[in-house]
C-alpha cells in the first residue's frame, strides 16, 4: 500500500467515523435550560467538535490498523477469486 493510498483509506474511514459520531446524543437547549432566543429548545446546547474530532480520530486510527493489517499482512480469505469452485457450465441458447 502507497502513502497515498495509505491516507486516502485513513481520510475516508475519518469521515465515515466522523459522520456516526456527530448522530451520537447530545444535550439539548431544554435540558441544559438555557434556550436561546429564535432557535428550537431541540437545537445542541454546545456541541464540543473538537471533542469529537478526537474521538474520531482515535477509533479511524484503530479502524485503519485493522483494514491495513488485512490489506497488507493479507489477511483476507484466500488468494482472491482463484481459489473459488467454478462450476464449467455453457449459457442457455449456446451451442457450446
Amino acid at each position: 500500500m502507497t502513502f497515498a493510498n495509505a491516507a486516502l483509506l485513513f481520510t475516508m474511514i475519518w469521515f465515515l467515523v466522523f459522520f456516526v459520531a456527530l448522530a451520537i446524543p447530545f444535550r439539548t437547549q431544554a435540558e441544559a435550560g438555557r434556550i436561546v432566543p429564535g432557535t428550537p429548545a431541540s437545537a445542541p446546547a454546545g456541541i464540543n467538535l473538537a471533542r469529537r474530532a478526537r474521538f474520531t480520530t482515535a477509533i479511524a486510527a484503530v479502524l485503519f490498523a485493522c483494514a491495513w493489517g488485512v490489506i497488507e499482512l493479507d489477511l483476507s480469505h484466500g488468494s482472491g477469486l482463484g481459489d473459488l469452485p467454478m462450476s464449467r457450465t455453457t449459457a442457455v441458447g449456446s451451442n457450446g
